[in-house]
């Protein structure tokens, strides 16, 4: 439950801020236009949805659908949203100030901007940092519970797994894709490109830079770039070095290639994909203890201290981990993982297993699913190429799945609430 399979892109709503498309803060009650089970809907939140979609229809010079069904649709938007919102405090969802902080300060670098910086942005376009704060905790929230609710319906089998990789698309992904740097010493400058062309290679081995080279020596259209060709497929390399280049190692040099146009020297920068892929694995086992509706956040934290004093105490991890982990899978083995490969897990997780030595125990922490603690019982070097391959086909299918039952789960849990509009 713990691998990345598939998460919901919460910046889609963030990343509009600066063009005032995030909702300010709710205004004072008016009246109320929508009961959802224990919630209501407010006329200035549908007021403000309505401002916002307006203002970005046209920022894209989109012709705006009719006002009535717009506000219908709108309307319906804030009410799932409500019955989401109840779910995740039934669920005992929370969303810590830290985790919030970190949040905003990861948007406020994407966009390239200090957090001092990205909260006078803010208030340019006439929306208050807790407004914003506001918003973006709640968008966190329901991605939570699609996650904690969607993420079980979604079952990829073997079979097709492997009959995506058998495909056009398959195959496609798996193959090996080259970033390649050129030098061309054209025949027309008159000069022993041969000789010059060594002279490039000694440079070369003594340090030189191949873009100073390359914006120096080459004719190629790219010189000033220092000679990259950017990324390329090995069906999509120039003729002449397709024999070349899949021979190289990242960082090394061809021979010089002769032409009737003059003498080539090709660099392979690096190269991703394929079907060899060495990494380095941790065999980790881990206890997670969820919040629930009966368990909030803070309890969840000290139950899982409580289970760390006694682990560091001597009691046997496994037997903890079956008696008391919330992961269901892992539990009946002893809380083990196996072996996990980098970019499996999800980042807390995985920034922990690396400051975890083999054999010590993780201090608690926090990751989207709950507390955790954690052992790295061994570590090794493996070649995940084909198990990589499997990995990125298993995502793109659960991306394609999860959207699927995303809508179908939208949709039941719309039909279960009670909801009564009042306009």
């Amino acid at each position: 439950m713990l691998k990345k399979y598939c998460f919901p892109a919460l910046l889609v709503v963030l990343m509009g801020l600066f063009s005032g498309q995030l909702m300010a803060e709710v205004k004072p009650l008016d009246r109320v236009i929508a009961i959802v089970d224990d919630g209501v809907v407010l006329q200035s939140e549908l007021d403000e949805r309505v401002a916002m979609f307006k203002q970005r229809f046209l920022a894209k010079g989109t012709p705006l659908p009719a006002e009535e069904v717009m506000r219908e649709r709108l309307l319906d938007q804030l009410v799932l949203e409500q019955i989401q919102l109840q779910m995740a405090d039934r669920l005992g969802v929370r969303i810590s100030d830290s985790q919030l902080n970190q949040t905003m300060e990861s948007i406020a670098q994407q966009n390239g901007l200090s957090l001092d910086a990205f909260q006078q942005q803010l208030a340019k376009d006439g929306v208050t940092y807790q407004g914003a704060r506001a918003q973006i905790k709640r968008e966190m929230l329901i991605s939570r519970v699609q996650q904690r609710r969607v993420n079980p319906r979604v079952r990829i089998t073997e079979k097709e797994v492997e009959d995506f990789l058998k495909s056009a698309a398959g195959k496609a992904n798996s193959q090996e894709e080259y970033r390649i740097a050129h030098i061309l010493l054209s025949n027309d400058s008159g000069r022993d490109n041969l000789a010059l062309a060594q002279e490039i290679i000694d440079k070369l081995k003594a340090g030189g830079s191949f873009a100073e080279l390359a914006a120096t020596y080459s004719s190629s259209s790219t010189a000033l770039d220092g000679g990259d060709l950017g990324w390329r497929k090995r069906d999509e390399l120039p003729t002449l070095f397709t024999e070349v280049v899949p021979k190289l190692q990242p960082g090394e040099v061809s021979p010089p290639i002769e032409t009737s146009g003059g003498v080539h020297l090709v660099k392979l920068t690096d190269k991703r994909g394929g079907t060899s892929k060495l990494v380095t694995q941790a065999k980790v086992r881990h206890i997670l203890i969820m919040p629930n509706e009966v368990r909030d956040d803070q309890a969840a934290k000290a139950t899982i201290d409580e289970l760390y004093k006694r682990v560091l105490a001597g009691e046997d991890f496994a037997e903890m981990a079956k008696e008391n982990s919330d992961d269901a899978v892992s539990a009946s083995a002893g809380g083990s993982l196996d072996w996990v490969s980098p970019g499996e897990m999800v980042p807390e997780f995985e920034q922990m297993v690396d400051q975890t030595a083999i054999g010590q125990i993780s201090k608690p922490f926090r990751s989207p699913y709950g507390w955790h603690i954690l052992q790295v019982e061994e570590r090794r070097t493996a070649d995940i190429g084909d198990q990589l391959q499997a990995n990125q086909a298993r995502q793109a299918l659960h991306r394609r799945r999860y959207e699927e039952e995303l809508q179908n789960w939208l949709g039941e849990i719309r039909d279960e609430a009670f909801v009564e509009l009042k306009i």
